[in-house]
């Protein structure tokens, strides 16, 4: 692999884990997965997003900030490699779709004091696939508090996205996951770890999966 620091991106459903996993296990690299699970507001924001934007953002900030800095700060002498299934710009870009206005400018102030601190990746894979394959994702994985977001949201995050990737030099790799099966499909997989073993120029790099 030509990259040291490799971070997966895409919608909620793209399947960022499963292919960050997949990945770890082939190059034998340090995995840095989102502890979701561990917010204790996310299942009271899909119930009132109003109420509990604010304090779910906040939180996931603060943990994926922790998270970073403590693991991409210690040197693992066996594992040169790091992959992570999460960019830590994605905590202003769900608040830029969650937040009302005064709330987001007081987030992004607090995001833009902390953001210069975090080690960003040599590369971006972003996984981009259509809201109705989205919804199937979600659907299939059975996160009870999930089962219930609205394509509207889907299309918001996901247009979100595709101009944080537009308005930005940050080298990317843009795959088109319409048909992906990582788990069960092998050459999928085998194609995006061939990606990975050619050297990127800045800017958009595109793969459709068969």
């Amino acid at each position: 692999m030509k990259y040291n620091f490799v971070t997966i991106e895409g919608n909620i459903g793209a399947g960022k884990t499963t292919l960050a996993t997949l990945l770890s296990k082939h190059y034998n690299s340090r995995l840095i997965l989102e502890e979701f699970a561990d917010n204790p507001f996310l299942s009271k924001f899909y119930e009132n997003q109003q109420q509990y934007a604010f304090p779910l953002e906040l939180f996931f900030m603060a943990e994926r900030y922790k998270q970073l800095k403590d693991l991409l700060q210690t040197k693992d002498m066996f594992q040169n490699i790091t992959i992570s299934d999460y960019l830590f710009t994605k905590c202003l870009l769900f608040a830029k779709v969650n937040l009302l206005t005064e709330e987001f400018r007081l987030y992004q102030k607090l995001f833009d004091i902390i953001n210069p601190q975090i080690i960003k990746p040599d590369l971006l894979i972003y996984l981009h696939s259509p809201v109705n394959i989205l919804q199937q994702n979600i659907k299939k994985r059975n996160r009870l508090y999930e089962q219930n977001i609205a394509n509207e949201y889907l299309f918001s995050l996901q247009e979100t996205y595709t101009q944080y990737i537009k308005q930005h030099n940050i080298k990317t790799l843009f795959v088109d996951t319409s048909n992906a099966d990582f788990l069960n499909n092998e050459e999928h997989l085998k194609i995006i770890i061939h990606a990975l073993d050619k050297e990127y120029e800045d800017g958009q790099h595109y793969i459709t999966l068969p």
